[in-house]
């Protein structure tokens, strides 16, 4: 059996389409007999003719056969338009464009190969129609794949604002995150900078007491030039002015490891420092999300 290089679907499509023209040829023919015939029955009712006559009776033949073939060729021709139309119609829905080689319809070789294709279906023993080939029109074409891919694309552009939406909202709580980190930076850089004021502080207080302690040894040591009589007693003095000394600097580097380590216990450090730790802690994980 000849083929027409078509896959099954198409192929039955085309001999659904066959069996149309060829009814539609034989009405043609009938038409056309049927005006013979009717010259015969109706002007053909001598043995003689002239030749007026019988030119009379061509003419009119010719007239009639004439306007039947035109009309068939006609309704033929709008038939065929109708025809790629449909399929024009559904290849516009899957955003096709279809291309027609005109020089192709006078191909010999595949008219001949299309005859020989009719010939063989139509010329076989079993000439009843599939049930597969009794299909009264083209499947719809609002309907099926078209719809099933305007969704697909319209889920996939709400995907698409969602994952904008989403990427927004990250780099949002990012640059809020920045700020705050700048925020609570700054203010380390300002505690840090008031317990050196406070260090600066106690190491100015120790410097006034090296200098009283530098005055009361000169004291000393004017009087001990003085005075030769008050030599136990000054010397005595200045060993309890040297305890004491001793004693201010320790109690001094007692205040001042008992003020760092209560400075260290306020509210306020612990705070800033659980503050520091959550958002480096939130930094990282903002950097994580947004590396995947």
């Amino acid at each position: 059996q000849a083929e027409l290089g078509l896959n099954e679907h198409h192929q039955n499509e085309a001999i659904s389409y066959m069996r149309f023209a060829r009814f539609k040829r034989g009405l043609c023919l009938k038409t056309v007999d049927s005006c013979f015939q009717d010259l015969k029955d109706s002007r053909l009712v001598e043995e003689t003719f002239t030749v007026d006559e019988v030119t009379d009776m061509l003419d009119g033949l010719q007239t009639v056969v004439h306007s039947e073939v035109e009309s068939e060729l006609i309704n033929t021709t709008y038939t065929n338009v109708l025809l790629l139309r449909q399929l024009f119609a559904q290849a516009e829905k899957w955003y096709l464009k279809l291309q027609t080689d005109i020089s192709e319809l006078e191909n010999r070789e595949l008219l001949e190969q299309v005859a020989e294709f009719e010939k063989s279906e139509f010329t076989s023993s079993n000439k009843k129609p599939s049930a597969d080939l009794i299909k009264p029109k083209l499947a719809p074409i609002n309907e099926g794949g078209s719809e099933l891919l305007n969704k697909a694309v319209a889920c996939l552009q709400e995907e698409n604002e969602k994952l904008k939406t989403r990427l927004r909202t990250i780099e949002t709580q990012a640059t809020a995150a920045l700020d705050e980190k700048s925020k609570l930076e700054k203010s380390l850089k300002d505690l840090q900078m008031i317990q050196g004021d406070q260090k600066t502080n106690v190491n100015k207080d120790i410097t006034e007491l090296e200098n009283r302690v530098a005055a009361l040894k000169c004291q000393l040591e004017k009087t001990l030039n003085d005075s030769t009589a008050n030599q136990k007693s000054l010397e005595e003095n200045l060993v309890t002015t040297k305890h004491d000394l001793l004693k201010l600097q320790d109690q001094l580097s007692t205040a001042e490891k008992e003020l760092e380590k209560k400075f260290q216990q306020t509210a306020a450090y612990r705070n800033m420092k659980e503050i520091l730790t959550k958002k480096n802690e939130q930094i990282k994980d903002l950097r994580r999300r947004l590396s995947k």
